[in-house]
């Protein structure tokens, strides 16, 4: 497009379309007229500063970030939840699938993939080097890789914004015998070791340097027979994938993560070609490929951690909602916890997902009028088929919500168990124990106030939860660690009857 306008115009009517709005039902939103919202889209208007942030609060979205302004949420609390919502696919896939279309010289064409900022960063990563990317309609993303990449031209702001980063090593070592990669960043939980991925990758005659802001890889390529992984992580266990895909021979990966986000790596590496045994296991068995140019079409599956999500935004409020395409696999065990504690659930028989792998049901949460109550045993996390990592914070403010005193051990990361004290800013009362253990007693009546996000995406997200049951007006500061995961969050919860607008800081 040629000039801002006109971008900007573009991205409004796209926007405006996603939310299902006509061009006069946007008009009536805005209180002007069609015509003038016609011209706005068509870029033939000049947007004021003060325009751009009535048009953001009108679709609940950011259209244009300003210098250092940040992005807020305005919550009026105290209001039931109703009604039924239907999850987005997840964030820890589609960042992994990214990834691991690299390994494919034909094209890609992603399914309702999701357009979140952890996505975005990693897009304008490939960008960067050469990588066409383009949104079709329904969120449908395209993917085709040059035949030259042009990594030197790498992105590394982007690139040191998200830890998943790490996972383009898997992919560029089957065409290029040294590179660089920038330091990963994302989530603040502490120091998160890398060596894992190097161990993995040292099996395929990867060596990888760290030096001053990036990691220099050097590739004498090998096949790497049968290894066992250094922890049973869901990046190392994808890296690991990737690498193995256009390895000949067999490559056998133990203790490998049996995660939703490893299985969709998994399920698109087999439409590519990749014979992959043990899906689903500890053990995988890959047979890979030397060179892969297929145009390929795969739908990943939806995000379990926001079903956990949208559930704990149920029992703090004591609303029923019903949650739609639940993959029932990756939250049996959360259930089964929140049933003991006496949640009372509907789930409906199960269907297949769009990949036509995973299993996925419809979850009605019933309300509970505050007969729920806490747990005698602690609540820990695992890696699969256990309590999910991600969606162990979502019990926090379940715990502060039910009657009695609940033991949450967060014992994979440094700080995140810190980043949940946050919540006593609204009047959760938490013992901090240690950096790992908290004791969350309940019930609690959550109180308004003015926060700024903690730098972490889920302990930042559970502020949000526990201002939609604070009676009054807060206001949730600086959501980017949320927008990092969490797609058109507000206009979501407003459709179960939340009351949020968005607002912008210049």
């Amino acid at each position: 497009m040629s000039t801002t306008n006109e971008k900007i115009g573009d991205f409004i009517s796209r926007v405006r379309q996603e939310r299902g709005m006509t061009q006069a039902e946007f008009a009536e939103r805005l209180g002007t007229s069609q015509s003038a919202v016609n011209r706005i889209e068509k870029g033939k208007q000049n947007l004021s500063l003060e325009t751009l942030g009535r048009l953001s609060e009108a679709l609940n979205k950011q259209i244009i970030s300003l210098g250092s302004g940040s992005v807020n949420l305005r919550i009026e609390g105290g209001h039931e939840l109703h009604g039924n919502i239907k999850l987005k696919t997840s964030k820890n896939a589609a960042v992994a699938l990214l990834c691991a279309s690299l390994l494919n010289y034909g094209v890609t064409r992603f399914k309702n993939f999701p357009r979140i900022e952890e996505v975005n960063r990693i897009i304008e990563v490939l960008n960067s080097i050469g990588v066409q990317t383009h949104w079709l309609d329904g969120n449908d993303l395209e993917v085709r890789r040059p035949q030259e990449l042009k990594l030197d031209n790498m992105d590394k702001e982007a690139a040191r914004k998200t830890r998943s980063v790490l996972m383009l090593i898997g992919s560029l070592m089957h065409d290029y015998t040294s590179f660089k990669i920038p330091y990963a960043g994302g989530c603040k939980l502490g120091e998160r070791t890398v060596e894992p991925h190097l161990f993995a990758l040292e099996e395929f005659g990867v060596g990888i340097v760290a030096t001053q802001g990036h990691y220099n890889v050097t590739v004498n390529k090998k096949p790497a027979g049968r290894f066992a992984l250094y922890e049973v992580g869901d990046t190392v266990t994808e890296n690991a994938l990737m690498a193995a895909a256009r390895t000949e021979g067999e490559t056998r990966i133990d203790f490998a993560s049996a995660n939703y986000m490893v299985q969709d790596v998994c399920f698109y590496l087999k439409k590519l070609g990749v014979k992959i045994e043990g899906i689903g296991t500890s053990s995988l068995r890959v047979t890979g490929v030397p060179f892969i140019k297929k145009n390929v079409t795969y739908a990943p599956t939806e995000d379990p951690i926001e079903a956990m999500f949208f559930t704990a935004a149920a029992i703090t409020t004591n609303s029923e909602i019903t949650i739609e395409r639940v993959p029932i696999d990756f939250v049996t065990i959360e259930l089964l916890k929140l049933k003991k504690m006496g949640l009372k659930v509907t789930e409906t028989p199960r269907y297949k997902a769009d990949n036509g792998e995973a299993d996925l049901i419809d979850l009605t949460i019933h309300k509970h009028n505050g007969t729920m109550h806490a747990l005698v045993d602690k609540i820990h996390p695992l890696p699969y088929p256990g309590l999910n990592i991600d969606n162990l914070p979502y019990f926090v403010p379940i715990a502060a919500t039910v009657k009695g005193r609940t033991l949450i051990h967060d014992w994979i990361y440094e700080n995140r168990a810190i980043y949940y004290t946050e919540i006593t800013k609204i009047g959760a009362e938490i013992e901090l124990a240690d950096p790992h253990r908290l004791y969350v007693l309940g019930p609690t009546k959550f109180n308004k106030a003015d926060v700024v996000c903690p730098p972490a995406l889920r302990p930042a997200s559970l502020l949000l939860i526990g201002m939609l049951a604070a009676d009054g007006v807060s206001t949730l500061r600086n959501i980017y660690t949320i927008q990092r995961g969490y797609e058109d969050l507000a206009e979501r919860l407003n459709s179960l009857g939340a009351h949020i607008t968005i607002f912008q800081d210049l």
